[in-house]
């Protein structure tokens, strides 16, 4: 496994000062966020700004572990839902840019929606993540989707159900288990069945149960990364573990991005250590 840190905790941060700052922690790979005001966004990723992003993840040595991209894949609105994919098949295309020799070029997403939405959209759902798998694989790129707390594809049988019904090798799994653990799945109920699907993952720190939670920082709360790492190793992943701060933390009057960075590459690092998980350094 590696290290990584998502851009998400970082929105207003110029890419020139982040990624050698993430390099210089010990970070071995970076996620780039690509979500609308983001200072990473899309429309604001022209022909330069692109071939900088390129400059500085060789001169850092960074690798791009993934491009998030997260967008409502639920919506019945069909002109919604196609600009969603737009954005999507976009991302793709700049992830197949990007692409680095050696490294599988990811996008991660969430599908929207709220829980309820679950049982009358997910054949739609995956109609239309079957038709993004194959723009991807098209591109040579990967679809991450993400189970997040709070949307219609929130809980590990929903996943599975739609991983195993989309049933497309370009559509894979982001494992953000902070989400699991908000509403109440532990690490040995949910890594055995979720992380053999995972090629991407996002940790965070947390507590509380959905709705009445709080995400944290890693290193902040009560999360047992030493079970977490072991249990992941356990069960075959052996990709990047990436620290995700959440627009929670950021809201905080006081968030320095760089100073979160730092807390969660330290929290993982010792994890790493006090484990013995193989670690890529």
């Amino acid at each position: 496994m590696r290290i990584g840190y998502s851009l998400w905790g970082m929105p207003r941060v110029p890419v020139e000062e982040s990624l050698p700052a993430l390099a210089a922690m010990g970070y071995q790979g970076v996620e780039l966020s690509v979500r609308q005001e983001w200072n990473t966004e899309l429309a604001a990723l022209d022909g330069p700004y692109r071939a900088k992003i390129a400059r500085l993840l060789d001169d850092t040595g960074l690798v791009l572990s993934a491009v998030a991209a997260h967008q409502n894949l639920c919506d019945l609105d069909e002109q919604a839902a196609e600009a969603s994919m737009a954005y999507l098949r976009a991302s793709m295309d700049l992830s197949a840019e990007l692409a680095q020799p050696g490294e599988p070029p990811i996008v991660a997403s969430l599908v929207g929606g709220a829980p309820d939405d679950w049982d009358g959209r997910k054949e739609l759902l995956a109609q239309r993540i079957h038709a993004l798998g194959e723009y991807a694989q098209a591109q040579g790129v990967i679809l991450a989707v993400e189970p997040h707390s709070g949307t219609a594809l929130d809980l590990p049988d929903k996943t599975i159900w739609l991983l195993d019904q989309v049933a497309h090798p370009a559509v894979k799994l982001n494992f953000d288990i902070s989400h699991m653990d908000v509403m109440g799945i532990g690490i040995d109920e949910c890594v055995p069945t979720m992380a053999p699907y995972a090629v991407h993952t996002h940790v965070k720190d947390q507590r509380g149960i959905w709705p009445q939670h709080e995400f944290l920082t890693p290193g902040e709360g009560p999360f047992d990364f030493e079970h977490y790492l072991k249990a992941m190793h356990a069960a075959g992943y052996g990709g990047y573990v990436v620290a995700e701060v959440s627009v929670m933390v950021q809201r905080r009057g006081d968030y320095e991005p760089m100073a979160h960075a730092q807390l969660a590459y330290d929290t993982l690092k010792r994890a790493f250590l006090a484990t013995g998980v193989p670690w890529e350094r």
